[in-house]
């Protein structure tokens, strides 16, 4: 990292000019500009930056199309391709794939679980050895129909839900618990979808199908974590959440996993082919889809956006069912499902959230620290200059080859993470992040959000 005015002399030579006034850079060249929220003690990245300019210079190839606006939130990091924590907004008839990538609707969920701490603890090592099991050992039964499927891609996930078997997870899941924690779901509702543009092998045969993807976190930083209510900021918003201090509540962390792969990158391959032969390629390597290919892409996005909410609601019944078998409690309600790395229609808009999350007037959000950090509900108050979104977590500071050589620093703490695999422990240890309380400060003070509950992490599981 470099000094503020150091940065600006390196960016200014690539004619990337860069203002800096009340924790907000202003950064603008000869085809573009964005703005990025940022608190003075967290860094500005110059990859990230250049990353954040190219994004936000992406045109059609004829040139119709655009990028409208792009922003920054303070988990704002470089990423592959496009910089994580980047939301960029295009007329409604231009996507960008790659913006997005395979990780489609990566996104969170949280769950209450009726259970106080007191109460959890007495089960605590049983609670560990089972839910290792389900979530990390491949103990779980998740059966599904070729129609189920279909029904998610052609309907929606109702009709996913009233498809099901009543064999394996399904035959103690409360179904109508499901259909009404539909409500819950931010943005679930406004993505489209079609079989035609969901794999094969779900439909390749008549039986029942096991998909091996259903029902888990996938690597990196995605995970499902028991917390524990630490501080409510709004009693009105945490009571009408079902929280009060001290409740165990279940946080889960992922997203499309195989399907989302197989659309993102069957996507971002055909918009670099429909790029005209001859003609020069961005060097960003975004590539953008006008038209009738753009609306294309946004119903196959949507059949991996749907599948996601499908793996995060079984990871939740996964839990609710070892709360249940131990516990004996099934006093279990989802207060939100949101999710990250879509595209979302808005104002007339086409608004890219890579690595961030929609905060529009009165939604419920939430922001992950790490597995040594707390985490925060929030409510979104839509604010229009950040393009109603929120960042979805605090953001890596380190890359994982880099925590990786700090193996012999870390502490331990407080923090508890099971896994099978030592290098996750170490490569998404809580020093890899930024302070989750600069991040919430900065939202909160620029009008984004308003925390309402403080989480802090008690066991985290990461595949």
């Amino acid at each position: 990292m470099t000094s503020i005015s150091r940065l600006q002399t390196a960016l200014q030579r690539q004619g990337i000019h860069v203002e800096h006034a009340k924790g907000i850079f202003r950064l603008h060249h000869e085809h573009a500009q964005a703005t990025v929220l940022l608190p003075d003690s967290l860094p500005l990245e110059e990859k990230a930056v250049k990353q954040l300019m190219a994004f936000a210079a992406v045109k059609s190839a004829a040139g119709h199309h655009a990028v409208c606006k792009a922003c920054a939130t303070p988990d704002f990091h470089p990423g592959s391709i496009a910089p994580v924590g980047s939301i960029v907004a295009t007329d409604a008839d231009f996507v960008i794939p790659a913006a997005i990538g395979t990780d489609i609707n990566c996104g969170m969920r949280l769950l209450t679980t009726g259970v106080k701490l007191s109460q959890a603890a007495l089960h605590k090592d049983a609670l560990i050895s089972h839910l290792q099991k389900v979530l990390l050992e491949n103990a779980r039964d998740v059966p599904a129909h070729a129609k189920a499927f279909a029904a998610l891609c052609d309907v929606g996930p109702s009709a996913f839900l009233d498809s099901l078997p009543d064999t394996g997870i399904w035959a103690t899941a409360d179904k109508d618990r499901l259909q009404r924690e539909l409500a819950s779901c931010v943005g679930l509702h406004e993505f489209g979808g079609a079989r035609a543009y969901a794999p094969d092998a779900w439909f390749s045969r008549d039986g029942m199908i096991r998909d091996p993807s259903l029902g888990t976190t996938g690597g990196g930083n995605h995970f499902v974590e028991l917390q524990i209510v630490d501080a409510v900021f709004d009693r009105h918003l945490a009571y009408q959440a079902g929280l009060a201090k001290d409740d165990i509540v279940v946080m889960i962390h992922s997203g499309s996993r195989d399907v989302g792969f197989f659309v993102g990158q069957r996507w971002m391959d055909r918009a670099r082919t429909e790029w005209p032969a001859g003609q020069k390629h961005p060097v960003s390597g975004l590539f953008g889809l006008s038209g009738d290919l753009a609306h294309a892409y946004l119903t196959a996005m949507g059949v991996a956006a749907r599948y996601a909410w499908a793996n995060r609601m079984v990871l939740a019944e996964l839990v609710r069912q070892q709360f249940q078998n131990l516990l004996g409690t099934s006093h279990s309600a989802l207060i939100v499902d949101v999710p990250h790395n879509v595209i979302l229609r808005e104002h007339g808009m086409n608004i890219h959230r890579k690595g961030a999350t929609p905060a529009r007037h009165g939604d419920l959000a939430l922001i992950p620290g790490s597995m040594g950090d707390a985490s925060y509900l929030v409510q979104g108050l839509g604010h229009p200059d950040w393009l109603w979104s929120c960042s979805h977590g605090a953001g890596r500071r380190m890359r994982r080859q880099d925590v990786r050589r700090m193996r012999h620093q870390h502490d331990r703490g407080e923090w508890q993470c099971v896994t099978l695999r030592e290098e996750r422990r170490i490569e998404e240890a809580p020093q890899a992040y930024k302070p989750i309380g600069p991040v919430i400060t900065a939202q909160e003070e620029a009008g984004l959000i308003k925390a309402a509950v403080r989480l802090r992490p008690w066991v985290t599981f990461k595949a």
